[in-house]
């Protein structure tokens, strides 16, 4: 299984339309990840047009992203691996305890709010936040990250520049 994972596309300030650079990505994918700040819910409307989409609350999200399906947590099962979603795992200090913590049973937790890309493990747990394919801040480019899943394990994670 092959999973997109984004977060923090903060339509429509940041989110006019799907990047170009963004449609392969989606093309291939199994499932979307996203990890909160969607702001509007006509991109998980687009979104759901390639894949079936698993969305947490951000903390810029409007009230239609809820009605549309986005808890402010979320545990699922993919392939065999136990995932956890939240979009703001907190300060740098002590992430993967806090994220083991909360999400006690999960192989991988993904999450967003600081449009910093990360791919970590530590406490028993891989941690993963995709940064942001649109709202690079002080990032050199916008990201993506890609899983591949398989029998139970993440066979495959990348982070992925998005040209500009």
């Amino acid at each position: 299984m092959r999973a997109l994972v984004l977060s923090d596309t903060h339509a429509p300030r940041h989110w006019k339309a799907c990047p170009p650079a963004l449609l392969p990505h989606l093309d291939a994918a199994d499932v979307i990840l996203h990890a909160g700040d969607v702001c509007t819910p006509d991109v998980l409307d687009l979104l759901a047009g390639f894949a079936p989409v698993h969305v947490v609350m951000g903390n810029n999200d409007v009230p239609e992203v809820a009605d549309w399906g986005a808890p402010e947590t979320l545990e699922i099962e993919l392939e065999g691996v136990r995932v956890g979603m939240i979009h703001d795992s907190g300060p740098k200090q002590g992430r993967t305890a806090r994220m083991r913590r909360r999400f006690p049973t999960a192989d991988l937790v993904v999450f967003g709010h600081s449009h910093i890309a990360l791919d970590e493990t530590g406490d028993g747990l891989r941690i993963l936040n995709p940064g942001s394919p649109t709202d690079r801040r002080r990032q050199p480019s916008g990201t993506v990250a890609t899983l591949d899943l398989r029998d139970g394990a993440v066979v495959g994670a990348r982070i992925e520049p998005l040209p500009t």
